[in-house]
This record gives structure tokens, sequence and C-alpha cells, in this order.
């Protein structure tokens, strides 16, 4: 389960700034910037600012209605991704193309809206495509429609409600075996339409051949065994999602769900359309939250749950991550 105390707790040293100038100066000095001292200097006391703007944020979304939570979630996330910008863009906000939002949503008809079909449209410049350029290295992505549902298929932690809801599987789980090998279900291999030798090809590319796949058809698995003890971390999983209430990882069991898309992106975009909602389509929201007519409202629910404190958790794992 989430511990938001331990999460919060893991930011402790990014409250001193001769902590995070020294933090800064070594990812800067190691990827060759220009300037490491000065810039790191310059950019401690933003970054502390940063942080901690967002932790207000989400601390202050822990007290709040859940009509006004995604407005103050998505500003929190906002803020703390600017922190992580700071140490892969140095010159973060070099011009104000990266200030705006970066995705848009359509205007939605008044009558049977249903969220789950509602898309976002990421658009060229704005902080969405700069820190997806930045830290995820993920490009051309302007013009591209995502759906709610889409989305949320992708939290591993809303994939019970989607079962309970739809009926539906959305999601195989990476079952470790011991400390390098884990093992997926061999139907995944029928769910994908797939031979063997495809879906072996397909993780290998996924994987950047950092593993052996094996298949035991006795007992119906597939063995992947990583080479790397760092193998797999809640930022670096590709294919796979983790889930930090239970402490393991998925993948999608829809193929054209396995592109990589980490999962901070997806946060920042069902966020944003939430904050649009709740803001823009009065309305609509409060007869959402009072009514519970429909099945949207758990899935929101849930997600913003999850959210609350698994961006920090995440956030936190990047900048950590950077220090080793």
């Amino acid at each position: 389960m989430f511990d938001h105390q331990m999460i919060w707790q893991s930011y402790t040293p990014f409250h001193s700034s001769a902590n995070v100038q020294e933090f800064l100066f070594r990812i800067y000095n190691r990827n060759n910037i220009e300037d490491a001292e000065k810039k790191s200097y310059n950019n401690c006391y933003p970054f502390i600012y940063y942080i901690d703007h967002g932790k207000s944020y989400y601390l202050l979304s822990e007290q709040a209605p859940i009509s006004i939570k995604p407005v103050l979630l998505f500003y929190g996330m906002t803020q703390l991704v600017k922190a992580c910008l700071l140490t892969v863009d140095p010159e973060y906000p070099e011009s104000t193309s990266v200030l705006a939002h970066g995705v848009s949503t359509r205007k939605r008809k008044k009558q049977s809206y249903d969220f789950l079909k509602d898309e976002v449209k990421i658009q060229k410049n704005g902080l969405f495509s700069h820190f997806a350029e930045k830290m995820f290295h993920v490009e051309h992505l302007d013009g591209e429609k995502l759906t709610m549902l889409s989305l949320l298929k992708r939290i591993p932690e809303l994939s019970s409600l989607f079962n309970f809801s739809y009926q539906e599987d959305v999601s195989f789980p990476l079952i470790k075996t011991s400390e390098h090998t884990y093992i997926l279900k061999y139907n995944i291999i029928d769910k994908y339409h797939m031979t063997e030798e495809r879906f072996k090809d397909f993780l290998n590319d996924s994987l950047k051949k950092t593993s052996l796949i094996e298949f035991d058809k006795d007992n119906k698995n597939i063995v992947i065994s990583f080479k790397d003890k760092n193998h797999l971390t809640p930022i670096s999983c590709h294919p796979f999602y983790f889930n930090h209430q239970v402490g393991n990882y998925v993948i999608s069991s829809e193929r054209e769900l396995t592109s990589y898309f980490p999962e901070m992106m997806i946060h920042y975009l069902i966020l944003y359309n939430l904050s649009m909602i709740s803001r823009y389509e009065t309305e609509w929201w409060s007869e959402l939250l009072q009514h519970i007519s429909t099945k949207d409202l758990p899935f929101i629910q849930q997600f913003i749950q999850t959210t609350t404190f698994k961006i920090p958790y995440l956030i936190s794992e990047f900048l950590h991550g950077l220090n080793k």
C-alpha cells in the first residue's frame, strides 16, 4: 500500500541548497554540461522551490473535496516535473513555448458525455512534449490523440476495477520466482495473436536484449531471466508498468497498449483533462459527483487516489535514480 509519509520523507535530502547544488553539479558534470558548477548554483533554489510548491499542492489535495482535487493534483505534478526538468535541461525554461500545458481537450457535448471515451490531443509545444522528450526521450507526439480509456488501462492499480466493472483482464502480472527470474502466463501469446518466436522478438526488442526468454510449455509459462541486477525499476520497466500497491510489474493484455509511454506521461494527460473538467465543465462534474449514475466515477475516484501518491513516488524514484 502507499505510505505517503515515507514518500515525502524521500524528498528530505532536497531541502538543503548544499545538497541540491552538489546533486545538480554531479548530474551536469556527468553529462558534460558547459559551466556545470555555475548552472548548478543557479538552479539549486528553483529546484527546491518547485519541490516545495509541488508538495504543498499534494498535501492540500488530501484535505480538499474531490471536486477540486484534480486541479490541485495537476498543478502539484507540474511543479514536481519542473524540478525533474532542471536535472536534464539546465536552461529550463529556455523559452515561453515550454510554459504552456502542451495538451488540449475537445469540445464536449452536454448530452451523453462519456469520460472514458473522451480524448486529449498532444500539442507540438508545451510542458508535456518537453518533459516527454527530455526525461524519457519520447518524441514526435504532436497531434496524437489518446482516450481516457486507453490511458487508464495502463495504470496497474486500476486493473481490479476494470475486471469488476467490465469483466475484463487488462493486464498480465509478471511473477517473480527468484532474484533475476520472472514468469508470464503462456496465454499472453494467444492474446497478442503471436507465435512464440514473434513474442520472443517483441520482448527482446522492448527489453533491449537484457534478458533470456524461454518457454516452459509443461507449466504453461514464459520464463524471463534478466542479466542485469537493475533489470527493472518503477521508472524503467518497458513494456511493463509497476503496481505500487502490491509491488509487482504487469504488462497490458492489449498489444497496442505496449508502446513506450512512461506512466508519468499518462498521469499528466489524465490529470490535465480532469482539471479542465473540474474548472470548466462544472455542471457535468457536479452531476457526476452527486448522482453517481455512470461507471465513470469509480474510475475517476480510484485514479485520483492512486495518482495522489504514485506521482510523488515515481518522481522521487526518478530523482534518486539520477544520484546513483
